[in-house]
């Protein structure tokens, strides 16, 4: 089912479809690839909203630096300097995280209108961005596939094509409040990572992977998440070519279970503890899939480079449950 949800200023239309299955509700905007809302059930039953969103397209324009929900491309996380090199040339991007880029730049797919077309259970979200949108190299054409199986899993998975040598790192930023009450405090992490990367003053990876062991870092065993953390977790499983499950986030007030399977070889853990009006530091918890940030200026770090008669893929599942 699609409506309208708001028009931009150069008057395109947005519109809001919503996607229904056993039990679950998800909300996905043609802007950005939001992921509006994801409704599910706690313990009692009782459905409840449980990712972060605005109601109208108004809140998105006017916040966008939350990325709520959104799909990030065409590099999610950060570039250190806002430049890499690629085969001998240096790609010069926007500068839109202090010296950094972050999230693609200040206009990435997060901004940018998709087309939308339904498929069997979800929507296939699709775009081009031409050769130097960004900065970034080679006309891309991408597409992103959101859909709902049979337990209600949101199924989010991405391919992409070039016609030259680029780097390419999508992911989905939605900020989750198991409990629905505006505050992700007490929530539980379990992640299968026994390493994570350090990062200097501007959140750009040191190329340590460091040990989790006796740090607070180490979520091998599930515990509550409290606050601190923008950090990338290198996931034990590496890439994989199918989905494999990594974590597994629990509110035990309301019950409700979120578990994260990927393809990707890192998580990134951002508790939000600087997140903006109309939202309180901590409101939610992204745990955004992903390669790792700065990859293309570590060579030591598994490659996103994607060449012409290559396919980008890469598949996320959030299952939802209670206990």
């Amino acid at each position: 089912m699609s409506e309208l949800f708001g028009t931009l200023s150069d008057g395109t239309p947005v519109h809001r479809w919503t996607l229904e299955r056993s039990g679950v509700r998800v909300r996905v905007l043609s802007y950005g690839g939001i992921v509006q809302s994801v409704e599910v059930p706690d313990r009692q039953g009782r459905t409840g909203a449980v990712v972060l969103g605005f109601e109208e397209l108004e809140g998105y324009l006017a916040h966008p630096e939350p990325y709520l929900g959104a799909l990030v491309g065409r590099y999610a996380n950060r570039i250190a300097g806002a430049r890499f090199t690629l085969d001998g040339r240096t790609c010069a991007l926007p500068a839109n995280n202090g010296p950094n880029a972050l999230h693609g730049g200040e206009r990435g797919f997060d901004k940018r209108v998709w087309d939308v077309e339904p498929v069997a259970h979800g929507l296939r979200l699709s775009r081009v961005s031409p050769h130097g949108e960004e900065g970034f190299p080679g006309r891309l054409e991408v597409t992103a596939t959101y859909t709902l199986d049979a337990s209600g899993a949101l199924h989010l998975a991405y391919e992409a094509v070039t016609d030259a040598p680029t780097v390419v790192n999508l992911t989905n930023h939605s900020y989750f409040d198991l409990a629905g009450t505006g505050h992700a405090g007490g929530h539980e992490l379990r992640l299968a990572a026994s390493r994570y990367t350090p990062v200097d003053g501007d959140l750009i990876p040191t190329g340590e992977l460091a040990d989790v062991t006796r740090t607070r870092f180490d979520f091998r065993t599930a515990r509550t998440i409290g606050s601190g953390y923008d950090h990338n977790f290198v996931l034990d499983k590496g890439v994989s070519a199918a989905p494999v499950e990594v974590a597994e986030l629990y509110d035990p007030a309301s019950g409700r279970v979120l578990t994260v399977a990927t393809t990707e070889p890192g998580l990134q853990l951002y508790t939000a503890d600087h997140l903006g009006a109309p939202f309180s530091p901590g409101a939610g918890v992204a745990l955004e899939t992903q390669h790792f940030p700065d990859s293309p200026n570590r060579p030591e770090f598994p490659s996103t480079v994607l060449r012409p008669g290559e396919v980008y893929r890469s598949e996320t599942v959030y299952g939802f449950s209670v206990r």
